[in-house]
């Protein structure tokens, strides 16, 4: 299984606002030893996100959507994920339960139009106001809002698919002077023979002051600084120039 994400919003592709999501669910699947596969950002059209989620619903990733899910007309992702996976929208009694008791009287009569979910759904909860999200198989709906939704697909990580966050993971890198990638192949492909445990990575920086790689590594602790050190020491024999970079671990 890979990982998705969806991020619904206008605002994003008119620049009105800045997405914050793709990097934060990507540091927290590395953290985790996993990647995204793909991310899709598309604007509030329900014909879109029911055609969107209709093909991955198809697939086998386990798909992060956000936004969208609020009580305003404008927000449809509840209804086309219903309709995406051939199923009504109903209220979800915890859903209820969980806004009433936030809301009291003012949950209704709008309010409560966030509890309803595609028949079957499971609520994610949500730690700031507590008006929850929902999982529709391996789909999870959470709120635009950062805030919210960050700590909400963390704890989907955590409880649906067991990935807690390793306490040893590190991600450790240096900053290679005045080389080109072709120039850094040979060590990269030690890297990936020696070192499974690790992934590695290598970004390219172009400057005013000349071309820099940052070279890195990232995993588990103890394997990472053993590859970083393989690394350190191939730098040093083939007589290239870096720097080191701090504030790295995980």
């Amino acid at each position: 299984m890979g990982f998705g994400l969806i991020i619904i919003g206008d605002e994003i592709l008119s620049g009105r606002r800045r997405d914050r999501h793709l990097a934060c669910a990507a540091d927290l699947l590395a953290r985790r030893g996993e990647c995204l596969r793909w991310t899709r950002i598309i604007g509030d059209e329900p014909e879109l996100i029911e055609s969107t989620l209709r093909e991955t619903m198809a697939g086998d990733d386990a798909v992060f959507s956000f936004g969208g899910i609020g009580a305003t007309p404008d927000d449809m992702t509840r209804q086309c994920a219903a309709a995406a996976a051939g199923v009504p929208v109903e209220r979800h009694p915890e859903a209820v339960a969980l806004i009433e008791e936030r809301f009291g009287e003012d949950a209704y009569p709008h309010r409560v139009r966030m509890a309803e979910f595609p028949a079957g759904s499971q609520i994610i909860p949500n730690p700031v106001n507590r008006v929850p999200g929902f999982s529709l198989g391996d789909h999870h709906f959470v709120p635009g809002f950062p805030q919210m939704a960050h700590p909400m697909i963390e704890w989907v990580l955590d409880s649906r698919y067991g990935l807690p966050e390793p306490r040893d993971y590190v991600e450790l890198a240096v900053m290679v002077l005045d080389a080109h990638e072709s120039q850094l192949i040979e060590v990269m492909e030690r890297i990936t023979r020696d070192f499974a445990a690790v992934k590695l990575f290598s970004l390219p920086i172009l400057r005013e002051d000349g071309r820099r790689i940052e070279l890195g590594v990232k995993g588990p602790a103890a394997e990472a600084r053993r590859a970083l050190d393989a690394i350190l020491d191939w730098l040093v024999e083939a007589g290239h120039r870096w720097e080191a970079l701090a504030g790295r671990d995980g």
